[in-house]
């Protein structure tokens, strides 16, 4: 049982959950209700092809949690040393076995959902990930805001794998061609919305992260924004970027008073900007690792928020 324990919090499980709650609820709350209104469309890219898409994502973000704690045992060991599982709880060999198994796995499926349906560049996709999230482990993690962008992209790509895969597998030949335009386009508006919101906001918590990880990082020869810029430039770094999410999502609930969606926007006033602009007041308050650690929480939760926001696309569809 400590064994199984300590493989979930090596692979990070509450992220892998929150990989796949993304994506079903981008499924159920963004794609069926649009191809529910276009009765005539035809979509080959499957629910098995789509729970398989899944499986991928989860696989190689496990592999990569993995890798990233084999190469960081020595910054753990100063930064978070009561959380250190490899070595302590599982074998290196162990921890590079999984790493290769999870990631060959991911790209088999990617290259088998390429073989089955519209979407051809799956396989290659998953492979890039992979050796991504390998680099980012070894080298870009720490090179100054690369690691970082990095993380950002790989989170918003959770969301766009979906979209790409299912914008090119839409047809519709009995479709009136304004209409279905117009369906797509708004596809679009919202798919990039979403994945906006999840690269920002995962680029805030990257920061926020790193701050609290400034003695282990600083030791082994990171060069992070604290420890590059400091904490006072971080901050302003961090605080600029949360003005923009916040004015960002604002503006959208503007859009969406307008069409009546008002649940909506109490939902996105509540659980989305109020705790922004709890963090920001917070983030000029943190002086300890704890303090930013509360911080990342309170982000990590606030992500959350915003991607189960899209059921009110289920709701007022």
């Amino acid at each position: 049982m400590k064994l199984i324990t300590a493989f979930l919090r090596l692979v990070r499980l509450t992220n892998l959950v929150m990989i796949a709650v993304t994506q079903v609820l981008f499924y159920f709350t963004i794609v069926e209700p649009f191809y529910s209104n276009n009765h005539d469309a035809y979509i080959p890219f499957s629910i098995k092809h789509f729970l398989l898409l899944i499986l991928s994502s989860i696989l190689i973000a496990a592999a990569g949690n993995i890798i990233n704690d084999y190469f960081d045992r020595n910054i753990d060991e100063i930064n978070k040393p009561e959380k250190k599982i490899i070595d302590k709880l599982i074998k290196r060999r162990w921890a590079i076995i999984m790493h290769i198994v999870f990631s060959f796995v991911a790209i088999l499926i990617g290259f088998y959902i390429d073989s089955q349906t519209p979407v051809f560049w799956l396989g290659i996709s998953n492979t890039v990930c992979v050796m991504l999230l390998f680099g980012y482990s070894i080298s870009l993690k720490k090179k100054l805001l690369v690691g970082n962008i990095l993380i950002s992209m790989l989170t918003a790509w959770v969301i766009l794998v979906c979209f790409v895969c299912y914008y090119r597998s839409f047809s519709c030949s009995y479709c009136d061609a304004a209409t279905w335009q117009g369906q797509l386009n708004r596809f679009i508006r919202i798919s990039f919305l979403y994945a906006g919101f999840a690269f920002v906001i995962s680029l805030i918590r990257e920061v926020v992260k790193d701050m609290e990880d400034m003695e282990g990082d600083k030791r082994y020869g990171c060069k992070t924004i604290p420890i590059s810029w400091g904490i006072p430039a971080s901050k302003v770094f961090v605080a600029v970027w949360l003005v923009v999410l916040i004015g960002m999502i604002s503006i959208v609930q503007i859009y969406v008073l307008q069409l009546g969606w008002y649940w909506s926007a109490v939902f996105a006033v509540l659980l989305i900007i109020a705790p922004l602009l709890w963090i920001l007041r917070k983030l000029y308050q943190a002086q300890v690792p704890k303090d930013y650690h509360r911080l990342s929480t309170v982000i990590k939760l606030v992500m959350l928020a915003g991607l189960v926001s899209m059921i009110f696309f289920k709701i007022y569809s």
